[in-house]
């Protein structure tokens, strides 16, 4: 199976917790690790580059910081951008049919915050329901979610060592 994460963050040289996801995925097989705010860093999007990317793997990865409630802006752009009318859904777009795509996102809070009656109200799941709603209108299939949620340091390197097993063998999808 081939893999491609799209990591957007717009700080990832200071991400402690994203660059120790990174660094265990780089140890995989057959996983293409792509920095989409260094890639586009003018925001100019290669739309035919991404869906070539997109064509030539088996499941699509989006690794980014759980910001304001949903995705960084520049991952949002690419969402509006790559996945077009004709290409991505509707009409002939059949483009990602049976491809799998997988959420990996990490947090400043601790799961508690991220449920009914804790600090942030609703749970990570519900908060990326557009994006999930998105990859079904695209004829994806939406894994379940990777959250790395307020890690110490030293649980750090463990979560990382479970993010790459997770990303190479998760395959529960979620109820649509």
């Amino acid at each position: 199976m081939k893999i491609m994460v799209i990591v957007a963050h717009p700080n990832l040289n200071d991400s402690e917790k994203n660059q120790a996801l990174l660094s265990e995925l780089r140890k995989q097989p057959d996983t293409h690790i792509r920095d989409l705010y260094q890639e586009y860093s003018n925001w100019s999007i290669n739309v035919e580059r991404e869906h070539q990317l997109l064509i030539e793997h088996d499941r699509i990865v989006f690794q980014f910081p759980f910001y304001w409630y949903s995705c960084p802006p520049l991952l949002k752009k690419w969402f509006d951008d790559v996945l077009t009318f004709g290409w991505a859904f509707g009409p002939e777009g059949e483009n990602l049919k049976g491809k799998e795509f997988m959420i990996a996102t990490t947090t400043g809070g601790s799961e508690n915050e991220y449920r009914a009656g804790g600090r942030n109200w609703f749970t990570i799941s519900e908060y990326i329901r557009p994006i999930q709603s998105t990859i079904a209108r695209c004829n994806g299939t939406f894994l379940p979610a990777f959250v790395c949620y307020n890690s110490s340091a030293d649980a750090l390197k463990d979560e990382a060592k479970r993010y790459a097993e997770f990303v190479r063998n998760s395959q529960t999808t979620l109820a649509q």
